[in-house]
């Protein structure tokens, strides 16, 4: 159970995201669950009016346990510690469970594992702290318990916490840019994500790497905001596209190139308990791996995702 006096007025769902440093979709279902009261009184409606000096009190369900769910992958493990796990996802695998997946996701993984995780972000977000699409591979952090997952929620809004991402694109940037265009919903096309004015705001920037055949570049991208499919937005509105997404319009064979290629390479963050800078490199995936190696100058690469100056590359963003 955690409480807070509060120092300003309004709504109960506003004022809780704020404190927890999470959002009003994530808050609005601890409303719902009766989880949420003020000044002892429990509430369930996120327009709820809230005073100063009101106590507004809450806590988090126990994770319930799911249905078993037929597992027949396996996920490295690139960090684990008694508050959090980082990950190298695999391309295919679904995050968490959502009505429309049928499929084992990352979360029935962990629950299999019997992983301590959060709940935050209610029971079919086990401990996932931010997401990466299917087809997206790359590091992603988990947290094990409430206290571990608002303190890693609270970096990514501070930025204290973020990831370079690797990617192959199907015609070279003209210079490194920074997109800064909202985006939202796709009104023709449910499946797909673009920049609309009534969007929610995002920010990217982009890295030139490599020149490599056929025309493909190899680029470094990095988060400013985490909107769904933002890095393929942004770059389609540059004209780019990243091979493997046909999506977005990369055109060719799906065949030939099985999936997007677009790799979560370096995370950063600060350990919640010790305080502790600290950074995780997530290895490129065999399909990534063997296209670079056959299309690019495999020593040009090694220099150029060097973890040690990668972020540089970003600096005058």
């Amino acid at each position: 159970m955690n409480n807070f006096k509060t120092t300003t007025s309004g709504r109960i769902d506003k004022l809780l995201a704020t404190e927890l440093n999470v959002s009003r979709n994530q808050v609005e279902k601890l409303v719902k669950d009766g989880l949420v009261s003020v000044n002892d009184k429990v509430v369930t409606k996120t327009s709820y009016k809230v005073l100063v000096d009101d106590v507004i009190t809450y806590e988090f369900k126990e994770a319930e346990k799911r249905e078993p769910v037929e597992i027949d992958f396996d996920v490295e493990i690139l960090y684990e510690d008694d508050y959090l796990l980082v990950i190298n996802k695999p391309s295919g695998l679904v995050v968490h469970p959502a009505p429309s997946v049928k499929e084992a996701t990352l979360v029935d993984w962990l629950i299999q594992k019997g992983i301590s995780l959060s709940t935050i972000s209610g029971e079919e977000r086990h401990g996932i702290v931010h997401r990466i699409d299917k087809e997206t591979t790359g590091a992603l952090v988990v947290a094990k318990d409430n206290k571990t997952h608002e303190a890693l929620s609270a970096q990514l809004q501070d930025k204290s916490m973020g990831r370079y991402y690797l990617a192959l694109i199907d015609c070279p940037l003209k210079d490194d840019i920074a997109v800064d265009k909202p985006i939202g919903r796709n009104p023709k096309n449910r499946l797909m994500m673009s920049v609309v004015p009534e969007g929610r705001n995002a920010k990217t920037a982009f890295v030139k790497l490599l020149p490599g055949k056929h025309g493909v570049e190899l680029i470094a991208a990095k988060l400013f905001t985490g909107r769904t499919h933002q890095i393929r937005v942004h770059l389609n509105t540059l004209g780019r596209h990243i091979l493997g997404d046909d999506l977005y319009g990369f055109k060719s064979k799906r065949g030939k190139i099985a999936r997007v290629n677009l790799h979560a390479y370096l995370l950063y963050l600060v350990h919640p308990e010790s305080g502790e800078k600290m950074e995780f490199v997530s290895p490129l995936f065999d399909d990534m791996k063997v296209y670079i190696s056959k299309n690019f100058d495999q020593g040009e690469v090694d220099e150029k995702i060097n973890p040690l100056t990668l972020g540089a590359g970003f600096s005058h963003f």
